[in-house]
């Protein structure tokens, strides 16, 4: 879907979405419209089993707590300077935002002291999620190794996982090149 071109405000697809966000499942009809309630739904419905989003009630919790974070607190500043420079054509970035996701990093690095992924021992859907949203926020904010050494270590090994590059890595890159050319663009 190509937002630049304005595929997401079609009428058929604000049928499916009001909000005219993406991702957007289209599951037989089944429509499900937030990137991590499509995740949940989507393990639900056909994951094998429970590892990536446990049935276990406190450790689901931990998960959900992650996922409502990556979308309450790590996204919202994302969002905001994309929508700012992208559709606003504003590039000057309010230090408050880039504030807001240091402070985020803060909060990931210290969930991070007690385990390698964010909600345990063991990789969940929070920790996918979450490194989808700091692939992109790295490229405005960079994770200083030294400042949130847990943070960075996990965004290391979330990079190492295969298919990473293909799934993810190559798609943050193309946004921060888009954010970034327009800021320099804007500025001339």
């Amino acid at each position: 879907m190509n937002l630049a071109l304005g595929e997401n405000k079609t009428p058929e697809y604000l049928e499916k979405n009001p909000q005219h966000t993406v991702p957007t499942l289209d599951d037989n009809g089944n429509i499900i419209c937030d990137s991590h309630a499509i995740v949940t739904y989507l393990i639900g419905k056909y994951a094998k089993d429970d590892s990536l989003y446990p049935k276990d009630l406190y450790k689901r919790a931990l998960v959900d707590q992650r996922l409502h974070f990556d979308s309450g607190v790590l996204f919202v500043p994302l969002i905001a300077i994309v929508k700012q420079v992208l559709y606003q054509n504003n590039p000057n970035i309010p230090q408050e935002k880039l504030d807001d996701l240091s402070e985020a990093y803060g909060f990931l690095d210290t969930f991070l002291t007690k385990s390698q992924y964010l909600s345990g021992p063991s990789m969940t859907i929070a920790d996918l999620c979450c490194i989808t949203t700091i692939s992109v926020t790295e490229g405005l904010v960079a994770v200083d190794p030294k400042k949130y050494p847990n943070l960075f270590a996990w965004m290391k090994c979330m990079e190492s996982l295969p298919s990473y590059e293909e799934i993810n890595g190559k798609h943050a890159k193309q946004l921060i090149a888009i954010v970034n050319d327009k800021i320099t663009e804007l500025k001339k």
